[in-house]
Protein backbone atom coordinates (compact mmCIF):
# COMPACT_ATOMS: atom_id res chain seq x y z
CA UNK A 1 0.00 0.00 0.00
CA UNK A 2 1.28 3.48 -0.86
CA UNK A 3 2.33 5.55 2.17
CA UNK A 4 1.26 8.90 0.77
CA UNK A 5 -0.82 10.42 3.58
CA UNK A 6 0.66 13.34 5.48
CA UNK A 7 -1.60 13.94 8.45
CA UNK A 8 -2.36 17.51 9.52
CA UNK A 9 -3.37 16.68 13.05
CA UNK A 10 -4.52 18.90 15.88
CA UNK A 11 -7.00 19.28 18.68
CA UNK A 12 -9.88 21.48 17.44
CA UNK A 13 -9.19 25.23 17.28
CA UNK A 14 -5.40 24.93 17.25
CA UNK A 15 -4.35 26.26 13.83
CA UNK A 16 -5.17 23.42 11.44
CA UNK A 17 -7.27 25.58 9.13
CA UNK A 18 -4.55 28.22 8.82
CA UNK A 19 -2.07 25.49 7.91
CA UNK A 20 -4.35 24.08 5.22
CA UNK A 21 -4.96 27.53 3.71
CA UNK A 22 -1.21 28.14 3.61
CA UNK A 23 -0.58 24.81 1.88
CA UNK A 24 -3.37 25.43 -0.62
CA UNK A 25 -1.85 28.78 -1.57
CA UNK A 26 1.62 27.24 -1.77
CA UNK A 27 0.45 24.48 -4.10
CA UNK A 28 -1.81 26.73 -6.18
CA UNK A 29 0.99 29.29 -6.63
CA UNK A 30 -1.36 31.93 -8.02
CA UNK A 31 -0.77 35.67 -8.31
CA UNK A 32 -3.59 36.39 -5.89
CA UNK A 33 -4.84 34.72 -2.74
CA UNK A 34 -6.82 31.53 -3.25
CA UNK A 35 -10.41 31.62 -2.00
CA UNK A 36 -10.57 30.24 1.53
CA UNK A 37 -13.56 28.21 0.35
CA UNK A 38 -11.39 26.42 -2.21
CA UNK A 39 -8.61 25.39 0.15
CA UNK A 40 -10.04 21.89 0.48
CA UNK A 41 -9.24 21.23 -3.18
CA UNK A 42 -5.65 20.64 -2.08
CA UNK A 43 -6.37 18.34 0.82
CA UNK A 44 -8.88 16.06 2.49
CA UNK A 45 -10.60 15.92 5.83
CA UNK A 46 -11.12 12.49 7.36
CA UNK A 47 -14.50 13.30 8.92
CA UNK A 48 -16.56 14.50 5.93
CA UNK A 49 -19.73 12.40 5.74
CA UNK A 50 -20.00 12.50 1.90
CA UNK A 51 -16.65 10.73 1.57
CA UNK A 52 -17.84 7.79 3.66
CA UNK A 53 -21.10 7.66 1.74
CA UNK A 54 -19.18 7.58 -1.55
CA UNK A 55 -16.98 4.73 -0.32
CA UNK A 56 -20.04 2.79 0.88
CA UNK A 57 -21.83 3.34 -2.42
CA UNK A 58 -25.09 3.87 -0.59
CA UNK A 59 -26.72 5.88 2.16
CA UNK A 60 -25.07 5.56 5.56
CA UNK A 61 -25.96 6.46 9.10
CA UNK A 62 -23.35 8.99 10.29
CA UNK A 63 -24.43 8.29 13.87
CA UNK A 64 -23.43 4.61 13.57
CA UNK A 65 -19.85 4.75 14.81
CA UNK A 66 -19.07 1.11 14.02
CA UNK A 67 -20.36 1.46 10.45
CA UNK A 68 -18.19 4.55 9.91
CA UNK A 69 -15.12 2.95 11.43
CA UNK A 70 -15.59 -0.15 9.26
CA UNK A 71 -15.57 2.09 6.18
CA UNK A 72 -12.54 4.09 7.31
CA UNK A 73 -9.81 1.66 6.12
CA UNK A 74 -11.31 1.67 2.62
CA UNK A 75 -11.50 5.46 2.61
CA UNK A 76 -7.88 5.91 3.70
CA UNK A 77 -6.73 3.25 1.24
CA UNK A 78 -8.51 5.09 -1.59
CA UNK A 79 -6.84 8.36 -0.62
CA UNK A 80 -3.38 6.83 -0.26
CA UNK A 81 -3.52 5.10 -3.64
CA UNK A 82 -4.95 7.96 -5.72
CA UNK A 83 -1.65 8.44 -7.56
CA UNK A 84 -0.39 11.49 -5.67
CA UNK A 85 2.94 11.28 -3.88
CA UNK A 86 1.61 13.42 -1.01
CA UNK A 87 -1.96 13.51 0.28
CA UNK A 88 -2.47 16.02 3.09
CA UNK A 89 -5.31 14.85 5.32
CA UNK A 90 -6.74 16.97 8.12
CA UNK A 91 -7.70 15.11 11.27
CA UNK A 92 -8.82 15.90 14.79
CA UNK A 93 -8.79 12.22 15.69
CA UNK A 94 -6.31 10.98 18.25
CA UNK A 95 -3.67 8.55 17.04
CA UNK A 96 -5.47 5.70 18.74
CA UNK A 97 -7.96 2.89 18.26
CA UNK A 98 -11.74 3.07 18.53
CA UNK A 99 -13.91 -0.03 18.85
CA UNK A 100 -10.90 -2.06 17.74
CA UNK A 101 -10.30 0.01 14.58
CA UNK A 102 -6.98 1.82 14.13
CA UNK A 103 -7.76 5.46 13.39
CA UNK A 104 -4.34 6.40 11.97
CA UNK A 105 -2.93 3.30 10.23
CA UNK A 106 0.86 3.48 9.66
CA UNK A 107 0.60 1.47 6.44
CA UNK A 108 -0.92 4.48 4.62
CA UNK A 109 1.04 7.16 6.48
CA UNK A 110 4.04 8.98 5.10
CA UNK A 111 4.40 11.50 7.96
CA UNK A 112 2.42 13.67 10.36
CA UNK A 113 2.44 17.34 11.28
CA UNK A 114 0.94 17.98 14.69
CA UNK A 115 -0.20 21.54 15.46
CA UNK A 116 -0.27 22.42 19.13
CA UNK A 117 -1.81 25.44 20.88
CA UNK A 118 -1.95 26.69 24.45
CA UNK A 119 -4.97 24.90 25.98
CA UNK A 120 -5.99 28.09 27.77
CA UNK A 121 -6.59 29.73 24.39
CA UNK A 122 -8.00 26.51 22.92
CA UNK A 123 -10.71 26.53 25.59
CA UNK A 124 -11.83 30.03 24.61
CA UNK A 125 -11.95 29.26 20.87
CA UNK A 126 -13.45 25.80 21.49
CA UNK A 127 -16.28 27.39 23.50
CA UNK A 128 -17.08 29.87 20.75
CA UNK A 129 -16.92 27.35 17.90
CA UNK A 130 -19.03 24.64 19.54
CA UNK A 131 -21.51 26.99 21.18
CA UNK A 132 -20.83 25.93 24.78
CA UNK A 133 -19.73 27.95 27.77
CA UNK A 134 -16.13 28.01 28.94
CA UNK A 135 -16.76 25.57 31.77
CA UNK A 136 -18.22 22.99 29.37
CA UNK A 137 -15.29 23.47 26.98
CA UNK A 138 -12.80 22.86 29.78
CA UNK A 139 -14.76 19.81 30.93
CA UNK A 140 -14.72 18.27 27.46
CA UNK A 141 -11.02 18.96 27.01
CA UNK A 142 -10.31 17.05 30.19
CA UNK A 143 -12.27 13.90 29.30
CA UNK A 144 -10.34 10.86 28.11
CA UNK A 145 -13.52 9.57 26.41
CA UNK A 146 -14.42 12.78 24.59
CA UNK A 147 -15.81 12.33 21.06
CA UNK A 148 -17.60 14.80 18.82
CA UNK A 149 -21.22 14.32 17.80
CA UNK A 150 -21.91 13.37 14.21
CA UNK A 151 -24.28 15.32 11.98
CA UNK A 152 -25.31 15.48 8.33
CA UNK A 153 -21.90 16.89 7.34
CA UNK A 154 -19.37 15.24 9.65
CA UNK A 155 -18.94 11.87 11.28
CA UNK A 156 -17.80 11.37 14.86
CA UNK A 157 -14.19 12.20 15.72
CA UNK A 158 -12.43 10.43 18.58
CA UNK A 159 -10.40 13.00 20.47
CA UNK A 160 -9.94 12.12 24.12
CA UNK A 161 -8.51 14.82 26.36
CA UNK A 162 -6.20 17.59 25.21
CA UNK A 163 -3.24 15.92 26.92
CA UNK A 164 -4.14 12.43 25.65
CA UNK A 165 -4.37 13.81 22.13
CA UNK A 166 -0.91 15.35 22.20
CA UNK A 167 0.70 12.25 23.66
CA UNK A 168 -0.95 9.97 21.10
CA UNK A 169 0.67 11.89 18.25
CA UNK A 170 3.92 13.21 19.70
CA UNK A 171 5.07 9.93 21.22
CA UNK A 172 4.42 7.63 18.26
CA UNK A 173 7.32 5.86 16.58
CA UNK A 174 5.21 4.40 13.78
CA UNK A 175 5.93 7.34 11.45
CA UNK A 176 7.87 10.64 11.57
CA UNK A 177 5.94 13.37 13.35
CA UNK A 178 6.73 17.08 13.52
CA UNK A 179 5.21 19.01 16.43
CA UNK A 180 4.70 22.73 15.74
CA UNK A 181 3.31 25.21 18.25
CA UNK A 182 0.68 27.65 17.00
CA UNK A 183 2.40 30.41 18.94
CA UNK A 184 5.63 29.79 17.03
CA UNK A 185 3.68 29.87 13.78
CA UNK A 186 2.41 33.32 14.75
CA UNK A 187 5.89 34.54 15.69
CA UNK A 188 7.65 33.25 12.58
CA UNK A 189 5.26 31.82 9.98
CA UNK A 190 7.89 31.49 7.24
CA UNK A 191 10.12 29.36 9.46
CA UNK A 192 7.25 27.23 10.76
CA UNK A 193 5.76 26.49 7.34
CA UNK A 194 9.18 25.79 5.85
CA UNK A 195 9.72 23.14 8.53
CA UNK A 196 6.37 21.58 7.63
CA UNK A 197 7.19 21.41 3.92
CA UNK A 198 10.62 19.89 4.54
CA UNK A 199 9.20 17.39 7.02
CA UNK A 200 6.70 16.24 4.40
CA UNK A 201 9.55 15.77 1.95
CA UNK A 202 8.59 18.64 -0.34
CA UNK A 203 10.94 21.15 -1.99
CA UNK A 204 10.91 24.69 -0.61
CA UNK A 205 10.74 27.65 -2.98
CA UNK A 206 11.43 30.76 -0.89
CA UNK A 207 9.50 33.34 -3.00
CA UNK A 208 6.57 30.94 -3.25
CA UNK A 209 6.72 30.35 0.51
CA UNK A 210 6.69 34.06 1.29
CA UNK A 211 3.73 34.60 -1.05
CA UNK A 212 1.73 31.73 0.46
CA UNK A 213 2.34 33.10 3.96
CA UNK A 214 1.08 36.50 2.84
CA UNK A 215 -1.96 35.02 1.09
CA UNK A 216 -2.91 33.01 4.19
CA UNK A 217 -2.41 35.84 6.69
CA UNK A 218 -5.11 36.60 9.23
CA UNK A 219 -5.80 39.92 7.53
CA UNK A 220 -6.40 38.19 4.20
CA UNK A 221 -8.55 35.29 5.43
CA UNK A 222 -10.65 37.46 7.74
CA UNK A 223 -11.26 39.91 4.89
CA UNK A 224 -12.37 37.05 2.65
CA UNK A 225 -14.69 35.70 5.34
CA UNK A 226 -16.23 39.12 5.88
CA UNK A 227 -16.80 39.60 2.15
CA UNK A 228 -17.96 36.13 1.14
CA UNK A 229 -18.31 33.95 4.20
CA UNK A 230 -16.47 30.74 5.04
CA UNK A 231 -18.10 27.35 4.65
CA UNK A 232 -16.35 25.96 7.73
CA UNK A 233 -17.82 28.57 10.05
CA UNK A 234 -19.81 26.95 12.83
CA UNK A 235 -23.58 27.32 12.83
CA UNK A 236 -23.38 28.69 16.37
CA UNK A 237 -20.69 31.29 15.65
CA UNK A 238 -20.79 34.44 13.53
CA UNK A 239 -17.15 34.22 12.46
CA UNK A 240 -14.44 31.56 12.10
CA UNK A 241 -11.44 33.90 12.04
CA UNK A 242 -11.75 35.97 15.21
CA UNK A 243 -8.38 37.41 16.22
CA UNK A 244 -5.34 35.56 14.87
CA UNK A 245 -3.43 36.17 18.09
CA UNK A 246 -2.54 34.30 21.26
CA UNK A 247 -3.30 35.12 24.89
CA UNK A 248 -7.05 35.81 24.64
CA UNK A 249 -7.57 33.62 27.68
CA UNK A 250 -6.01 36.28 29.91
CA UNK A 251 -9.04 38.55 29.56
CA UNK A 252 -11.75 36.01 28.69
CA UNK A 253 -11.19 32.90 30.80
CA UNK A 254 -12.19 32.83 34.48
CA UNK A 255 -9.18 32.33 36.81
CA UNK A 256 -10.76 29.21 38.31
CA UNK A 257 -11.05 27.60 34.89
CA UNK A 258 -7.49 28.57 33.96
CA UNK A 259 -6.35 26.94 37.20
CA UNK A 260 -8.33 23.79 36.36
CA UNK A 261 -6.73 23.53 32.92
CA UNK A 262 -3.24 23.94 34.40
CA UNK A 263 -3.97 21.21 36.93
CA UNK A 264 -5.44 18.77 34.41
CA UNK A 265 -2.80 19.28 31.72
CA UNK A 266 0.23 20.31 33.75
CA UNK A 267 2.59 17.72 32.31
CA UNK A 268 1.98 18.53 28.65
CA UNK A 269 1.77 22.26 29.28
CA UNK A 270 5.12 22.21 31.02
CA UNK A 271 6.70 20.09 28.29
CA UNK A 272 5.69 22.55 25.58
CA UNK A 273 6.35 25.78 27.45
CA UNK A 274 2.83 26.81 28.41
CA UNK A 275 3.38 27.19 32.14
CA UNK A 276 4.76 30.47 33.44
Amino acid sequence: MNKSIVWLASYPKSGNTWTRIFLANYFANEDKALSINHADRFGFGDSAEPMYRKIAGKAIDPHDKRQILALRPRLLSAISTNGASHNFVKTHNANAAAFGFELIPPQVTRAAIYILRNPLDVAVSFSRHFGVDHAEAVERMGRSDYVTKSNEKFVTEFLGSWSDHIMSWSMTRAFPTLVVRYEDMLASPEEAFEKMLRHAGLPVDEPRLEKAVRFSSFEEVSKQEEEGGFKETSKVSDRFFISGTSGQWQTELAPALAKKIRKQHRKMMKKYGYLE
